[in-house]
């Protein structure tokens, strides 16, 4: 029978680093660089001020990239020395500034597993770049801090397996492919069937919903998709993505979920999670309104959930 886990200080343990927000970017590029400061500071004045304890990761050794990543496109991506197609298909320009955000970005999601591990539950201010495959980089994605953080934490004693749960709207397709010769790393996808990317390799489970889907319907299938993957695997951590480009406003989802149904998903997954006494580390995953405010307060629900919880 598993332990339970320790009762939750009434200090919520998130990691973030000013780094995330401080890439310069073209002004018409998609990516809305600026949400991890906007987030960091509406969490801090607004939605829970005095009661988040903030962790700030070093950079990530680039050495332990070889656990899910080729050598050759490691050093070509720190070095500047990618193709302009593979930069392109990144979908960010090489900058020295894009190099150490990435090492800190993905350092902080291998730095909330750990604090998830100790404290029962944490929150990364980044995070979930589920697009990035074992030798290229996708969809505003690098390397696959998911992937890397549960080969992490399976480093630890009594640490079996890893539940990587992804409900960003787009399918996992670098954490599916990464994950395939891995059975103690288990991938679990809720996503629109049609959208990016493609090609979508599978996952260990796949759950894709129509576009169009509503409240209902995607909670519904949310619920049972944690249920089957908790029943199937007994995970010792459950990694999330909690992506809120899920959302009916979302310019790249292309779902009709609502704020109530995001608040709703973001109670189920932490509660379920925490009446299994599993671990739980988050990241914010994706979210690309253009509206920065609209956007806040969407990722800002995985952290209300998270307050709530005793």
């Amino acid at each position: 029978m598993r332990e339970p886990l320790p009762r939750l200080s009434p200090m919520l343990h998130c990691v973030y680093h000013p780094i995330y927000s401080q890439l310069v970017l073209p002004p018409s590029h998609g990516f809305p660089i600026t949400k991890y400061r906007h987030l960091y500071d509406h969490l801090t004045t607004t939605v829970a001020p005095g009661r988040l304890l903030w962790h700030r990761p070093d950079s990530l050794d680039p050495r332990r990239l070889s656990l899910c990543h080729s050598d050759d496109y490691a050093n070509a991506f720190l070095t500047n020395r990618l193709s302009d197609k593979a930069i392109r298909r990144m979908g960010f320009p090489w900058s020295e500034t894009l190099v150490a955000r990435t090492l800190a970005s993905v350092s902080g999601t291998c730095l909330t597993a750990e604090l998830a591990l100790e404290h029962g539950l944490a929150l990364h201010l980044s995070g979930g770049y589920h697009h990035a495959h074992f030798d290229f980089g996708s969809g505003y994605c690098v390397f696959n801090d998911l992937v890397l953080a549960a080969e992490q934490a399976l480093t630890h004693p009594g640490i079996d397996r890893v539940l990587i749960f992804d409900l960003d709207v787009h399918h996992g397709d670098g954490t599916a492919a990464l994950c395939a010769s891995r059975p103690e790393i288990i991938s679990c996808s809720v996503h629109c069937e049609s959208n990016f990317p493609s090609r979508k390799p599978p996952s260990d489970l796949d759950f894709p919903v129509e576009k169009g889907v509503g409240d209902s319907a995607y909670l519904q299938t949310v619920d049972q998709a944690l249920t089957l993957a908790l029943r199937l695997h007994s995970p010792d951590l459950v990694i999330f993505d909690a992506g809120v480009d899920v959302h009916k406003d979302d310019r790249l989802g292309h779902l009709q979920v609502s704020d109530e149904g995001l608040r709703q998903r973001e109670q189920l997954v932490l509660s379920k999670c925490r009446d299994s006494a599993i671990p739980l580390a988050c990241v914010i995953g994706g979210g690309y309104d253009r509206d920065p405010d609209s956007l806040t307060r969407r990722h800002a629900q995985l952290f209300r959930a998270a307050l709530t919880l005793g």
